[in-house]
């Protein structure tokens, strides 16, 4: 749609299929919603998956109307589901939903407003029997005057019958003041005033419903004043916002109140917005309809050029409502809710005002969500749902399109066969390996009248499909982050540069739909003047440029990245040059990942540079008013502390406890592939040239190891794997079962004929493992002891005899590189028992990590007492200084070997347990 040269008329929206249906049936027609379960299956989503995963909750419906009934398709959503059974029983019974005109909906809208003027509904606990029994407790000329606007703001129902009737309405709800007059026109029941916009019933209400308004008092008696605070926003951006006092009683109506606040005559003046913020909220905007462009019909009159030389026009109230708003505004959470009969109010303070202006940016949403607006940041990384803090990605951009009025943005899971080289190697061979399937989220946003605004189709994909749709979430939010810093940029080049042709704005609906924002960002500019008084833009240099003050004794090495850090941190506002110094914001426990770039820069550097137990103090410049502001509990001492003289921010911040990242987190940062899928290609490498039949997994955790053997063709017959954690062997039997169900379908060419799991420990010798042409132990001696890692080499090569046994392990050494550490700066002892460690483990479940020298020891020292040689290598790295990232033995069985060992076969040597068994020969796989 061109802004430049909009349509004269506008297509007016049909009925639903369930509005056909009331209109018809009323009553008689009966909805009944069942809850049923989504299973993502191969053969739905994505050919190939091997693992079912459970899918998001769906609904279906069924409608029972007088002479037939129907069953709907399964819906996310339970509205979609009666809007989908409605429409199968039109189809049924012949009737053309299309056919339906917005005449129908005058129709419904007279019968509406029939009702709310009826004698039932003044005893009912809709909103709007509350302003009926206020207006008719006045004493004056005005009784029973019920104002226009406030009809059309308590009803939902109502306005959308005017969005049927008018689709601009969307846009403008000030534009179903003349559908609603019209509708009142043709009820001889309802007198209603042209200018001063009211309602009133012609005939009064009987004496009996009359006496019943006596007995359904407020909480506000006996004529006592109740003070609600509320918040007056001025149309001139010279004026500050302020905080507003409204003095509410028994015997007056509220709407009364805030039109005299707002220097109107009565409360048929008075318009009233639709909810900010939460939709549960009664916060709204209270605004004045004397002025005449409040009432304009076409939303397009309003240009760039007119409201920016208008000193009328709101440009405050107009961002936070996103439509024009002229002339004085208050912003108050006051009014009938449908939780009872009573006056519902609660204080809004200006620091909420500025909390809501916040909130309506991306990272504004996650600062709030984890009450961090001065220190907490927009993460440019998603991680692991486990190291993120706040609300995650999805959600945030849910809640950014709720707050700009946008639709629900669309995830479509977009499922990836990939194959690596030496797969694809393998394909022209003539070898079948299974694709691996992994999955892109792509990302459509539209306007409330669907117009498209963004696409986002991402380039990379993740083996878990809600982390595709976190990751692809989080790069849009980014992308709209950039854009609220700079709103007047070219839109086109934004959209270029941020993320090349992964992201597709269609620029003539973006403009529209965030026109409010470049007004305001302008507004926001820093002007000479705050409320009369000169501002000092900059704040002296002399202060901020001041060395950190740090503090307390080091008592290890610093956070690196992937860390979760839990810090306390104050933020004072300080008047430079004098001691005064406003607290903004404080936090006693406040956990975020260490390279995510979830904090401001300033806190990540400083915490990285200390140790637990230790504090530093700096100063920053200031951000954004609006971010003091929303942060400040003493308001008014701030904003004139900001006024009266140059600020920065002082910061002071302790490090309480630092959790040491997961491997692979750190790992993934650093190499690619992973180390694990290095690991394997080096153990496949050694299976492959031995044309191994048997292989042993010696702590074989939730079986990824075994797992990955199952997706590539090799020679392995029989696979075991031997764990202590019932858990893990649990996990792995559940994956393991559903991929080898699809085996001989997805990879007909396998040889695999067994896999079983064991509940053991790998130090105890059991003799059905016994002679196995591999053994396998990968990244697992280091969660032991060193002397049961020491009696595990000893069984392995001993008594369960694997002909070739692979061993790695972490590579100390290799921790500098992956810590960031700076050995330098660290003093050691090595003699000395307690002396500092110049890095950390790589994970907190670590029992020991060797270095180089360290693990060739023991490996030889192990192979010369068993009759086996050992090679050395490694997978991470080149292997120059400081060696690989996790260093590798290999142990042969010598050929030559004098020593026969016969595998015991009594009963007593079975010393595992059966976890779970599959085999390819039988039918059913039986579980113990």
């Amino acid at each position: 749609m061109e802004t430049e040269n909009p349509p004269v008329a506008v297509k007016k929206q049909t009925l639903t299929a369930k509005a056909i249906i009331h209109q018809k049936y009323g009553t008689k027609a009966c909805y009944k919603i069942e809850e049923v379960e989504e299973k993502l299956s191969s053969n739905v989503l994505c050919p190939g998956l091997t693992l079912p995963q459970k899918g998001p909750s769906l609904f279906r419906c069924f409608l029972q109307l007088p002479d037939i009934s129907v069953v709907s398709e399964p819906c996310k959503k339970k509205k979609d589901a009666q809007q989908s059974a409605a429409q199968l029983a039109l189809v049924k019974l012949g009737i053309d939903s299309e056919s339906s005109s917005p005449t129908d909906a005058v129709d419904e809208l007279v019968s509406r407003l029939t009702y709310m003027f009826s004698n039932e509904f003044l005893s009912s606990l809709h909103p709007l029997s509350g302003h009926l029994k206020a207006v008719l407790r006045r004493d004056d000329k005005r009784c029973g005057l019920l104002p226009l606007y406030a009809v059309i703001s308590c009803d939902p129902k109502l306005v959308n019958l005017c969005k049927s009737i008018d689709a601009r309405v969307e846009a403008n709800p000030l534009l179903s003041i003349p559908i609603v007059k019209g509708a009142v026109a043709r009820l001889s029941e309802l007198v209603i005033s042209e200018e001063e916009l009211w309602i009133k019933r012609k005939e009064p209400y009987p004496s009996d419903v009359i006496p019943s308004l006596d007995n359904q008092e407020s909480d506000i008696t006996n004529g006592a004043v109740t003070v609600t605070k509320a918040v007056y926003i001025p149309p001139s951006l010279d004026k500050d916002v302020v905080s507003l006092s409204l003095n509410m009683g028994s015997e007056v109506y509220y709407l009364d109140i805030i039109a005299q606040e707002l220097g109107v005559v009565d409360a048929s003046k008075v318009l009233i917005s639709r909810t900010i913020g939460k939709s549960s909220s009664e916060m709204r905007l209270y605004f004045s309809a004397l002025e005449p462009k409040n009432l304009i019909s076409d939303p397009e009159f309003h240009s760039a050029k007119d409201v920016s030389s208008d000193s009328s026009f709101n440009v405050r109230a107009s961002y936070l409502l996103g439509q024009h708003v002229y002339g004085n505004v208050i912003l108050a959470s006051v009014g009938y809710t449908w939780r009872g009969a009573e006056l519902f109010h609660e204080d809004v303070s200006v620091r909420s005002y500025f909390r809501m202006l916040v909130g309506k940016t991306p990272d504004g949403i996650f600062k709030l969500s984890r009450d961090a607006i001065l220190a907490a940041d927009l993460p440019q990384l998603f991680t692991t749902k486990t190291n993120w803090r706040g609300s995650l990605p999805r959600d945030l951009l849910c809640a950014f399109c709720r707050q700009h009025r946008l639709s629900e943005p669309v995830f479509t899971l977009v499922c990836n066969s990939l194959k690596s080289d030496k797969e694809l190697h393998e394909s022209e061979n003539g070898q079948t390996s299974p694709e691996i399937e992994t999955f892109r989220c792509n990302i459509k946003i539209f306007s409330k009248t669907q117009e498209l605004i963004l696409e986002y189709f991402p380039e990379e994909s993740f083996k878990k499909q809600g982390d595709s749709m976190q990751n692809a979430s989080l790069k849009a939010l980014l992308w709209f982050n950039i854009y609220f810093k700079q709103p007047n940029a070219d839109l086109e080049k934004l959209s270029l540069s941020s993320v090349s042709n992964e992201l597709n704005c269609n620029l003539t609906s973006f403009v529209k739909e965030f026109y409010f924002c470049q007004l305001m960002h302008e507004a926001q500019q820093p002007r000479d003047v705050i409320g009369g008084r000169k501002r000092n833009r900059e704040p002296q240099s002399d202060l901020i440029n001041k060395n950190p003050r740090m503090e307390g004794e080091v008592s290890g090495s610093s956070p690196s990245i992937g860390s979760v850090v839990s810090i306390s941190y104050t933020v004072y506002l300080v008047s430079e040059g004098t001691e005064i110094r406003e607290l903004l914001e404080k936090n006693d426990d406040f956990e975020f990942e260490i390279g995510a770039g979830a904090v401001i820069s300033n806190i990540e550097s400083a915490v990285t540079q200390m140790t637990v137990g230790q504090s530093i103090c700096f100063y920053m410049g200031l951000p954004p008013k609006e971010f003091i502001l929303a942060s400040a509990v003493e308001y008014e001492r701030v904003l004139s502390l900001l006024s009266s003289s140059p600020c920065c921010l002082e910061y002071t911040t302790s490090l309480l406890q630092v959790t040491e990242p997961f491997e692979d987190r750190m790992e993934q940062a650093l190499f690619s592939p992973p180390l694990s899928k290095q690991r394997l290609e080096f153990a496949m490498h050694y299976i492959k040239e031995f044309s191994a039949a048997s292989l042993i997994d010696f702590g074989c955790g939730s079986g990824s190891l075994v797992d990955s053997l199952i997706d590539i063709p090799s020679s392995l017959e029989k696979i075991v794997g031997v764990d202590l954690s019932q858990k893990g062997l649990v996990r792995a039997a559940k994956v393991l079962n559903s991929k080898l169900e699809k085996l001989k379908t997805v990879m007909p060419t396998s040889r695999i004929e067994s896999v079983t799991l064991y509940d053991g420990s790998i130090t105890v010798f059991d003799s059905r493992l016994y002679g196995f042409d591999v053994g396998a132990c990968l990244e697992v001696i280091e969660h032991m002891e060193e002397d049961q890692a020491c009696l595990f080499g000893d069984v392995a090569l001993s008594l369960f005899r694997p002909k070739l046994l692979i061993v790695s392990t972490p590579n100390y050494e290799y921790n500098i590189i992956m810590q960031k550490s700076n050995l330098a700066t660290q003093e050691e002892d090595p003699d000395e028992k307690g002396g500092a460690q110049p890095c950390k483990f790589r994970n907190h479940d670590h029992k020991f990590e060797w270095t180089r020298q360290q693990f060739n020891q023991w490996a030889t020292a192990l192979a010369l007492r068993h009759n086996y040689s050992v090679e050395f290598g490694g997978v991470g790295g080149d292997g120059s200084e400081p060696g690989y990232a996790s260093q590798i033995a290999v142990f042969r069985i010598r050929n030559d070997s004098s020593v026969e060992v016969s595998g015991p076969t009594v009963e007593v040597d079975h010393h595992y347990k059966t976890v779970w068994e599959w085999n390819a020969a039988t039918t059913e796989n039986p579980a113990e």
